[in-house]
């Protein structure tokens, strides 16, 4: 076989690779002689078929398989014996050899991964931020249990309605004067000032009495869900039926009873958990934001034209569907699409760099995913579907490429929590309000 490089520039190289007529014919004679031990034809007796009768029935077919192996081996050859680790799947054109007793000639191109050096992990500082779960907190979440497990009875004094007071009352709403879709009600029990509706619609219910009719005005949300109503002006009829008051169950030990739990402390434990769970995820999320931010900062080097232009052309097209949905983010809709590719673009090129930066951590450090972690994952996956556990799971194995889909994930966690060990971590104690709040622009 012969090898000459035609192209060595930066990541891309390029080769053109002769392959000898007598190798293609060699391995396709071999071919036909196992094919014709084996050959069932009218005439001949099992495995005696005449090799030219083989070659003239089976000829092309095995000229054909025999080239698309003999690139492929040789593409092999020429990568592993330069050491190359493409960033894609090479390149493969064929130039020559499709003719019988003609040299196979054909041009590889590729873009190879770049030389990754590793960054100093015990010079990277990092601020961890802790919350630790109020009692102030846990009482308001149980207020929201007492408020979910709470009944209405009637009000028989007569007064008007008041702010936390229940109106059930029939509504039709109309948009110049015209009822639309979904707009209409019957014995809806609506909260005086609560949320969950059009905005400014309950609190124009205070005052009414049962027996009372009222027209509002409002405007539906410019991202209200249901776009032909999305920042239209409407006016609602409201004809009041019925007020009605909500009387909250007193929390204690019954309350906790009702809801599943043994006793009231257990409620709280089981919040307070809970809740420590999320600042702790919510902790772990922003650290991370941290580290790869500060790995970004330290990853100059080279990537492949081609994995940036792949992941762009990804990133592109959920722009261009947002965009043709009304959904494109707001800071992005008055810039034009220049400045929208480059900026994308340059999202891309980090995106490259920091996966190919986690990878090369991850493989020279001898970070694998076990088996037994990839089945929770598929577990915790299946989760997610209660009652179709079973048949998630059966995809899973029937499909490993969607289960593959998971190692991703699993393995950038592995190689964060590696330079975590590493790095100079502070821990920083912050009130629930501070870890939640939105971090700085770098």
């Amino acid at each position: 076989m012969q090898v000459t490089e035609t192209l060595s520039e930066g990541l891309k190289r390029a080769y053109t690779v002769v392959v000898p007529a007598a190798d293609i014919e060699g391995k396709r004679t071999a071919k036909l002689t196992q094919l014709g031990k084996t050959l069932r034809l009218p005439g001949f007796r099992p495995g005696k078929v005449p090799m030219p009768v083989v070659r003239q029935r089976y000829g092309n077919a095995v000229m054909a398989e025999v080239l698309e192996e003999s690139v492929g081996e040789a593409t092999r050859q020429v990568l592993n014996e330069r050491g190359l680790r493409p960033a894609m799947q090479p390149k493969v054109d064929l130039l020559g050899g499709l003719e019988q007793n003609r040299d196979l000639e054909f041009k590889v191109e590729l873009e190879l991964l770049p030389e990754i050096p590793m960054p100093d992990f015990a010079g990277i500082e990092l601020t961890r931020m802790k919350a630790e779960v109020a009692p102030e907190a846990v009482d308001k979440a149980l207020d929201g249990i007492a408020q979910r497990q709470r009944t209405l009875e009637p009000v028989t004094e007569e007064r008007p309605a008041a702010t936390g007071d229940v109106l059930t009352a029939d509504f039709v709403g109309r948009i110049e004067g015209t009822p639309f879709p979904g707009g209409e009600g019957k014995d809806v029990d609506l909260e005086v000032g609560g949320a969950g509706f059009i905005p400014g619609f309950t609190e124009q219910l205070a005052g009414m009495t049962p027996g009372e009719t009222r027209t509002i005005d409002v405007t539906f949300p410019e991202a209200y869900q249901a776009k032909d109503l999305a920042g239209k002006a409407a006016q609602f009829e409201i004809t009041a039926k019925q007020l009605k008051r909500p009387v909250l169950p007193p929390i204690d030990e019954e309350l906790a009873k009702k809801i599943g739990f043994e006793g009231l402390d257990e409620v709280r434990q089981t919040i307070t958990t809970q809740m420590q769970r999320e600042y702790d995820q919510l902790s772990r999320l922003r650290l991370k934001r941290q580290l790869l931010d500060a790995l970004a900062e330290r990853a100059t080097f080279t990537v492949p034209e081609t994995l940036v232009a792949a992941e762009f052309e990804q990133i592109w097209k959920r722009v261009e569907a947002d965009r043709q949905s009304g959904q494109l983010d707001e800071e992005d809709r008055d810039k034009d699409e220049a400045a929208l590719r480059a900026e994308y673009r340059a999202i891309a090129e980090r995106r490259v760099r920091l996966g190919l930066l986690l990878s090369e951590i991850g493989r020279s450090n001898g970070l694998t995913v076990a088996p037994e972690e990839m089945t929770r994952a598929m577990r915790a996956e299946a989760g997610r579907y209660p009652g179709q556990e079973t048949q998630v799971m059966e995809f899973f194995r029937k499909n490993p490429q969607a289960a593959e889909n998971l190692r991703g994930p699993l393995f950038e966690e592995k190689v964060v929590d590696f330079v975590l060990e590493l790095a100079r971590v502070e821990d920083k104690p912050v009130t629930p309000d501070e870890l939640t709040a939105e971090p700085p622009p770098p």
